[in-house]
């Protein structure tokens, strides 16, 4: 006969194995468990989207205009044209809302004979309204450049936009517009291209420069 186990051997349970915790994957491979340092800073991304737009009865010149600054900010995108009423603003609105964009540029014409730039920054403002002059399109330039198309700009700016806190707002939202986003879809990691602005006479003169590299003597 068997001998009889004893009460303390039988009042005691199995014990149950527990599987341990797989470490977690990660597209470089398995961590090592490892803690991560986390980041106290966060890291801010631009996502600037622009919305391009001009209102209906304009002439070609300034659709050729338009459609050149449109090749110039490869974050912006061409949408149809709007009716230039007093309801404008709520329409652009709504659009920009839908559409999801941050900012827009509106060229507006009237009597086929002015053109107004509108600058806004959505949703709560501030807007900018010039008066557009002395329009040359690429086609008209001479000894144009040839860029990269989508490459970033570099921003240059003269002195006087410090001097009063109205040039500094309109500064700002220059930098932020036509200040091409480093992780869009569309930009080549390339700057080859210089855009400059300058005031004159209350002017503001915008101007595209090609950069180039040249070896040797001039």
């Amino acid at each position: 006969m068997g001998k009889k186990r004893k009460h303390a051997e039988a009042s005691e349970a199995p014990k149950e194995e527990v599987a341990q915790d797989r470490p977690k994957r990660t597209l470089l491979g398995w961590k090592d468990g490892v803690p991560e340092k986390q980041n106290s800073s966060p890291v801010f991304r631009n996502r600037e989207k622009v919305l391009v737009t001009c209102s209906r009865r304009i002439t070609y010149r300034y659709r050729h205009l338009m459609l050149n600054v449109v090749s110039l900010l490869p974050h912006c995108k061409k949408d149809s044209k709007v009716e230039s009423k007093e309801s404008k603003g709520a329409t652009l609105n709504e659009l920009i809302e839908l559409r999801n964009y941050s900012s827009w540029l509106f060229f507006e014409c009237r009597k086929q004979k002015d053109l107004y730039l509108w600058m806004v920054k959505c949703p709560s403002g501030p807007s900018v309204k010039f008066l557009v002059n002395a329009v040359h399109t690429m086609e008209e330039l001479k000894l144009t450049g040839n860029h990269l198309k989508g490459s970033r700009p570099i921003l240059i700016f003269s002195s006087n936009f410090d001097k009063e806190p109205r040039w500094k707002l309109i500064k700002e939202m220059i930098v932020q517009i036509f200040g091409t986003p480093k992780a869009h879809r569309k930009v080549k990691p390339f700057h080859d291209h210089v855009f400059v602005f300058s005031i004159v006479d209350g002017h503001i003169w915008f101007r595209n420069y090609q950069v180039i590299r040249c070896n040797g003597d001039m």
